[in-house]
């Protein structure tokens, strides 16, 4: 990498590979979930995730690169360890309160990323990049306070019995 613009198009590449790779995790979170608001949580996040996904594909199109390439690490390490959580013998309660914890560690990896790729689409020019991946931003930040506000409405509650 030699300039900003292709440190940007890498973290394309990274992004794309996290939601693709998120695209595949929801549904074992979803399937794992025992309260039903969470479970529609995780339903109505895969649907948003894969509107990402064909968000950076216009992105990476747009920009003449292919979004694929790179393999994002972060994500791979962050799916591991919300799988290892599943095997976990938990109570039902215990285990929503967990699958919101792991699931609020890959919403602030996505949020540390987009707003990083924000600012790297301003800084190059590219405004209307800039607003769609301000758009998924919001969204990642919507998805977060739903867990958190989930969290704390009950389901760490319910876990401390």
């Amino acid at each position: 990498m030699k300039n900003l613009k292709d440190l940007f198009e890498h973290q394309l590449k990274d992004l794309y590979s996290a939601e693709t790779q998120l695209v595949d995790a929801l549904p074992k979170l979803q399937k794992n979930a025992n309260d039903d608001k969470l479970k529609k949580a995780f339903e109505n996040h895969l649907k948003e995730t894969e509107g990402h996904v064909k968000r950076l594909e216009e992105i990476c199109d747009k920009l003449g690169i292919k979004p694929t390439g790179e393999t994002c690490k972060a994500m791979q390490g962050l799916v591991k360890e919300a799988e290892s959580f599943l095997k976990e013998d938990t109570e039902e309660d215990v285990q929503d309160a967990g699958l919101i914890a792991e699931a609020q560690r890959v919403e602030h990896y996505e949020i540390s990323g987009y707003g990083t790729a924000v600012r790297y689409a301003k800084e190059l020019g590219h405004d209307d990049i800039a607003a769609k991946l301000q758009k998924t931003l919001d969204e990642e930040y919507k998805a977060d306070n739903l867990l958190t506000d989930m969290a704390e409405d009950r389901l760490n509650r319910k876990a401390k019995s």
